[in-house]
């Protein structure tokens, strides 16, 4: 039963975003009047995908030969990163951005041309997704699986609850099925005379697009450089600060220690008070007694 459960999360989740729930509904119904109750409770439960889980889950059926290669190259990373100094992991960390920023692109290209548009904030997503592919194993089997349901994100040191963030659990270790290219509908035949300025034309738009797409990179290019300086500043920061609560704990366990010494010195000074005010009593008192006697001598 669950194969066939993940037969059809296969087929509803290679869908169009907004086909999914009436396509979902009426597979359940299907099911129900067949009589699999129970695959049909499953199948009406399986969640629909958020947009940025959805780009990813496209990307992942047009372009599965390019997703095995990035996943392959993370894993690579992954083995050669042990032995890297600060330096060149920094310039591994700035290639693998690289490379998950222009497989966003092409995947905010693949939304685009099934009408959906995608905002910065889902490519943010998006970004986040396959960098959590190429730096986990685990987060790597769910994207490829083509079954995400939410974005991934992590920094290679937490766990992700990569069982959540998937269709249904047999999804981690699946492959998902690839999906071809929609074909352009057939345009009608439509005679035109050319226009003789067409290629020129043509070529100042395209450099015009070049120009501004390049005004583009540079403008990120600027805000990548500042945002990789302010990070630096805070981590040599952060850096700062941990060793000054480092010191103070050790200062407090120095004062804690002084402390538990005076203490157990305090205990002993109020023990000697105690015997010497006992010695001045009887002191006291035989000299009251010595004078008495004196006095009844005249």
């Amino acid at each position: 039963m669950t194969d066939t459960l993940l037969a059809i999360a296969d087929e509803l989740y290679g869908l169009a975003l907004g086909d999914f729930t009436p396509a979902r509904d009426a597979r359940a119904k299907e099911l129900k009047k067949a009589g699999e109750t129970d695959l049909a409770g499953q199948v009406k439960a399986l969640k629909k995908a958020s947009l940025a889980a959805w780009v990813v889950d496209l990307f992942v059926r047009r372009q599965g030969a390019q997703v095995d290669e990035v996943l392959d190259m993370g894993a690579a990373l992954r083995a050669a990163q042990d032995g890297m100094s600060g330096d060149d992991l920094r310039a591994l960390t700035r290639q693998r951005r690289q490379l998950t920023a222009a497989i966003t692109q092409q995947a905010r290209s693949l939304a685009s041309e099934e009408g959906v548009k995608v905002t910065q904030a889902v490519a943010d997503q998006v970004e986040a997704t396959l960098t959590a592919a190429m730096v986990s194993q685990d987060c790597g089997r769910a994207v490829r699986s083509g079954l995400l349901v939410v974005a991934l994100s992590t920094t290679g040191v937490d766990d992700v609850d990569v069982a959540g963030a998937v269709a249904v659990p047999d999804a981690l270790g699946f492959t998902a099925t690839a999906r071809s290219t929609p074909e352009a509908p057939a345009r009608p035949d439509l005679h035109v005379v050319p226009d003789p300025d067409a290629h020129a034309k043509a070529r100042a738009a395209a450099e015009q697009t070049l120009a501004e797409a390049q005004d583009a990179v540079d403008s990120a290019q600027t805000a990548y450089d500042d945002a990789g300086v302010d990070v630096e500043h805070l981590r040599a920061r952060q850096l700062q600060i941990e060793a000054e609560i480092d010191e103070l704990k050790r200062q407090v366990a120095a004062l804690e220690e002084t402390y538990d010494e005076v203490d157990d010195e305090l205990d002993d000074a109020e023990a000697v008070r105690a015997e010497a005010s006992d010695s001045l009593a009887e002191a006291t008192s035989e000299r009251d007694e010595a004078a008495t006697a004196l006095d009844k001598l005249g």
